[in-house]
Formats: structure tokens, C-alpha cells, sequence
């Protein structure tokens, strides 16, 4: 999320009450998650772990909850929570806004677009032309929806990302602040919720087709000309490019890629990245003649012990 102008560290330092270590004057332009910050942004780590990873990331200045040596050419906020302050930061820049119509004032909506009734459309969103939004959808604030776009019955485009950090009395979410981008062709069936990203963009490229009940995480890139059937569920963070196949009830863990023209079965658990070009499935994924062979040993197990014992 880029800021509407230019802001001083020290104007950062007061939004949310913390110290900083850098030139007053250092400039901040945005905040964003690590996999898509740019210079000029802010960045939060709030474990050791991920020190290093953050302090020497393309961000500008880093929300951190120990006081540390700075990187040259970055700043510091030096805060007890950066995880709050995070949040505090999306609530100035990015408050929400409540609807006061079923179809916002501010949304766009192009030319020969069907709107069937009881549908919702948030703040600033901007439909293009010769789309189909069948009734009762919801588009969150801030949506993108190109050019000859079906979405069906149901679906919910821009829904909060699933990101939370335990506390001792529950949970604290992660505000969501980021959009969910449609690209031009692209079908979606009934009933499907695609999460908006955190601070960047949830994006579905163009001719990809979604079956009905698919759950796509916050900040997930899914390439052009894919197909993924129901009741699919795709976590955060997930890139998945070109031309890429997932049959039903594919689950795939966050963060992670599947490469161009992968096909996954169904039913299958894609625990880590899969290389392009090839046929998967199981759980975990693995490349699908290599899986077969193993249920066909494990089958065959029984009648082994049988011949072993009789020896």
C-alpha cells in the first residue's frame, strides 16, 4: 500500500507512538508485507527469526521490536508490538469505509455490464464492460474487474486475509488493506471467497476459469489459462503460473510456487513448491507415476507378509 504523499519518519514515529532510529526527515511512502515491499516502505518483524530477513529486505524502514544496529541507507521504528502498530498504520492510511447503498456511489461499472439484483458493490470498485455478476455476490471496496468477467451466485471477492497472531486472551488479526484484482475472461462459479491481499494484491489473471467453492488465500497469484475445480482451497502467498490445472479438493500450503502447465489431482496436498510441466498427486503432491508405484507396493505389502511367514 503506497501512501497518498510522502511522509516523514518522525510523522510515522507519532501515528503510532514510537521511538526511531534514522533521519527525521527520512522518507516513507508505503507499507507492505516482506514478499512484495519496494523502497520507500515500511516493513514489520516481530521475531528473531526473521531479522535478517527483514532488515536487509528492498524496504526502507523497518517496525521492529528490538532495538538494532540499522542498515545503511534504511530507518528503524522501535516498537513493543510492531504486529499493533502494523494495524495502527492500516487504520490511519486505510480506514474503513461502511456502504451506504448496495451499489457505492464511487463504483465503476462499464459499458453493457449486467448487474443482477442483490448484489453488493463496495467503495471504488471498478467493474469493466461486458461482464456478469449474478445475484448475490459481494464485492468488497477497492475490487479490480476487468473485461467479459462471469462471477456466479454467491461468491465473495475481497474478503479479510486469514492472518492472525495468538495473544494470551484470543487472537489479534492483521488488518487487510490490499485488493483482489480480476483479470479480463476470467469465469468464477457460485460460492467461491477470494481473499484480498494484505497490503498488495490478490490477482487472477486472464482466461482463468474457477469451478464453484474455491477458497483463494490473500496475496496468491494465480496465472493466466488455469483451470482449478471445486473445493479447492489455496493459502496466502501462493504464486501459481501459467496454464496450471487443480483438480477437486486440491489443498496447497502457503507461500509456496507450482510451476507453469503443472497438473495436480485431485484430492491431492501440495505441501511444497512443484516444478512446471508435470503431473502430480497425493499427500504430500508428488509426481503422480512415482505416487501410483507406491500405493501399488503398499497394496502388494499383505501378500508379501503372507509369503514371508509361510517360509
Amino acid at each position: 500500500m503506497k501512501f497518498p504523499k510522502p511522509y516523514s519518519l518522525k510523522e510515522i514515529s507519532e501515528i503510532i507512538g514510537s521511538e526511531f532510529v534514522g533521519d527525521a526527515d527520512f522518507p516513507v511512502l508505503g507499507m507492505n508485507e516482506i514478499h512484495v515491499v519496494e523502497k520507500g516502505d515500511i516493513v514489520f518483524v516481530d521475531h528473531p527469526k526473521y531479522y535478517d530477513k527483514a532488515l536487509n529486505c528492498d524496504a526502507s524502514v523497518v517496525l521492529i521490536n528490538k532495538k538494532v544496529e540499522c542498515p545503511k541507507g534504511k530507518a528503524l521504528l522501535i516498537s513493543d508490538e510492531p504486529f499493533t502498530d502494523f494495524n495502527k498504520l492500516t487504520q490511519f492510511f486505510a480506514p474503513f469505509t461502511s456502504a451506504n447503498a448496495a451499489v457505492a456511489e464511487t463504483a465503476e461499472i462499464g459499458k453493457n455490464t449486467i448487474i443482477q439484483p442483490n448484489v453488493f458493490i463496495g467503495n471504488n470498485v471498478k467493474i469493466g464492460e461486458n461482464c456478469l455478476i449474478h445475484s448475490n455476490v459481494s464485492i468488497y471496496d477497492n475490487c479490480i474487474i476487468g473485461d467479459n468477467v462471469t462471477i456466479h451466485s454467491g461468491s465473495v471477492l475481497g474478503s479479510d486475509a486469514f492472518y492472525y497472531k495468538k495473544r494470551a486472551e484470543g487472537f489479534e488479526r492483521l488488518l487487510s488493506s490490499g485488493r483482489v484484482v480480476i483479470e479480463d475472461n476470467v469465469d468464477i462459479g457460485a460460492s467461491c471467497t477470494i481473499d484480498r491481499g494484505v497490503t498488495g494484491d490478490t490477482t487472477i489473471k486472464e482466461w482463468t476459469k474457477l469451478d464453484n467453492q474455491i477458497q483463494i488465500g490473500h496475496d496468491t497469484v494465480i496465472g493466466r489459462k488455469c483451470q482449478i475445480a471445486s473445493h479447492t482451497g489455496i493459502a496466502g502467498c501462493v504464486v501459481i503460473e501459467d496454464e496450471v490445472v487443480l483438480w477437486g479438493q486440491v489443498g496447497v500450503i502457503s507461500a509456496i510456487t507450482i510451476g507453469k502447465g503443472a497438473i495436480v489431482y485431485a484430492q491431492s496436498g501440495v505441501a511444497k513448491s512443484l516444478e512446471g510441466g508435470k503431473t502430480y498427486f497425493g499427500s504430500p503432491a508428488e509426481e503422480a507415476r512415482t505416487k501410483m508405484r507406491e500405493l501399488t507396493m503398499i497394496k502388494n505389502l499383505p501378500s508379501l507378509f503372507k509369503k514371508n511367514k509361510g517360509k
